[in-house]
């Protein structure tokens, strides 16, 4: 789902215009980046949380030439779904359908 149909499905279940569901899913992920920024974790009950991971340099490889790099320190976003989120995936779960083999033909019998 895109941010522009996230702003679409709100608008047509809370019937606010368009324009007024932009300008809050904006200002939420703004608030949410900017508390990340200042290294703030973001809590969303029923959901999840957002946190800042701090990576350590590392070693790497070029993989056209095989040469050892050294790649740099970063801070990364990280989310970690909600106790209710994992639950509500969980529940529609759908087994993986098994391939079928086709009939045997006539020929082969």
């Amino acid at each position: 789902m895109t941010k522009q149909q996230l702003i679409e499905k709100v608008a047509a279940k809370t019937e606010l215009k368009k324009s007024e569901v932009e300008v809050a899913v904006d200002s939420v992920l703004a608030m949410i980046a900017e508390a990340l920024q200042a290294n703030e974790r973001v809590d969303l009950r029923g959901f999840g949380s957002f946190v800042v991971k701090e990576r350590k340099e590392r070693q790497g490889r070029n993989p056209r030439t095989g040469e050892t790099i050294t790649i740099a320190a970063k801070r990364d976003a990280g989310f970690k779904p909600g106790k209710e989120l994992t639950e509500k995936l969980a529940q529609h779960e759908t087994p993986p359908i098994p391939e079928e083999a086709p009939p045997p033909s006539e020929e082969a019998v």
